[in-house]
């Protein structure tokens, strides 16, 4: 494996290794064996992975606990570690969603979860339309202030409502959103691209990016059909995303490029995805130690600009579509369907 790589959430201080490890697949509903987990974090932090992705929502709070109890074989100050909340959590009316309530009793379950005094990044799981702005922008700023977070951000959410949130805590002298988390690959690109990217480049924002692989369609896994167990069999709204013919052509000839530049399919989309900006990092999640020696090597990885356009060529760009309109039209912004959550 090549050495690991660090960059700056934008303009902001900390700085998270360019292959992180999430928690949705690795932790969540598909691993239950700890020391399978167990190995695969090790694996990751040796290889120099300091950012670990979580969400309470993640198998329901058991991401967190493993994810906790594991990472305490590591001294806390080397790591950077990141929960959400949004998500339902329970039948509780106010168990959900972003108000005050939630947002602080969600942080202190996570933090016990995790078993740990304060995670680095806070993130708000989706938009929430029932909740005035400023009663998130104020919780997040108090949960900061606690020192719960070190800071806060937001996942999925529409680029008019980021704009929103940053405007009303520079308004107000309150800690802003400094990082989104959005779903973004080769395959996936036109609202990060059109909407999501020229925003935080405005704000100074990073971008943590989640399904950087497609959900396993850029990895060739899907050349020949649907194996059993993957993801595209037990999610049917990844398989009718990605599991397109035009979309499997694009894979099969990414082959060829890959091959060309010594790499693996996985390797040459993860390098394509840190190509977009410095503060562009990815979130590939894995259940297989294999999978992630892979992963972890896209760190390594300098796609030359003839390159990059090589790989751009060979996927197409991404659908023209006018920022002015679109950028501030989504008040609820991306699909919440719960077999997305990512």
């Amino acid at each position: 494996m090549g050495e690991m790589r660090y960059r700056k959430l934008g303009k902001w201080g900390l700085k998270v290794s360019e292959i992180s490890l999430g928690a949705w697949v690795t932790f969540g509903d598909v691993v239950k064996d700890k020391e399978t987990v167990r190995e695969i974090v090790g694996i990751a932090y040796e290889g120099g992975v300091n950012f670990f992705d979580n969400a309470d929502v993640y198998a329901k709070g058991l991401a967190e606990e493993i994810m906790g109890e594991i990472l305490q074989e590591f001294p806390r100050h080397t790591l950077v570690l990141s929960t959400k909340a949004y998500w339902p959590m329970s039948e509780d009316p106010n168990d959900r969603g972003l108000s005050r309530k939630h947002l602080l009793e969600s942080i202190t379950k996570s933090l016990k979860r995790l078993k740990t005094d304060y995670v680095d990044i806070f993130f708000a799981h989706r938009f929430d339309p029932e909740v005035p702005m400023e009663e998130i922008v104020y919780a997040m700023h108090t949960i900061v202030e606690k020192g719960y977070a070190l800071y806060w951000g937001t996942s999925e959410w529409p680029a008019a409502r980021i704009a929103e949130a940053v405007a009303f805590a520079r308004e107000n002298g309150l800690h802003p959103p400094v990082v989104e988390q959005p779903q973004y690959s080769m395959l996936y690109r036109e609202r990060v691209e059109n909407e999501i990217l020229p925003e935080a480049e405005r704000f100074g924002m990073g971008l943590v990016v989640w399904s950087p692989l497609a959900q396993g369609m850029l990895t060739g896994k899907y050349d020949e059909g649907i194996p059993e167990g993957s993801r595209f069999a037990r999610y049917d709204q990844f398989r009718e995303r990605y599991l397109t013919e035009e979309n499997r052509r694009k894979v099969l000839k990414l082959k060829a490029v890959a091959d060309e530049l010594g790499l693996t399919r996985t390797q040459l989309a993860l390098a394509w995805v840190l190509a977009k900006g410095n503060d562009v990092v990815p979130i590939p999640g894995t259940k297989r130690v294999k999978t992630l020696e892979e992963n972890l090597d896209g760190s390594s990885v300098s796609l030359s600009p003839a390159e990059i356009g090589r790989v751009t060529n060979t996927v197409g760009s991404p659908r023209a579509s006018s920022m002015a309109r679109r950028r501030f039209s989504s008040i609820n912004g991306p699909s919440t369907n719960a077999s997305t959550i990512g």
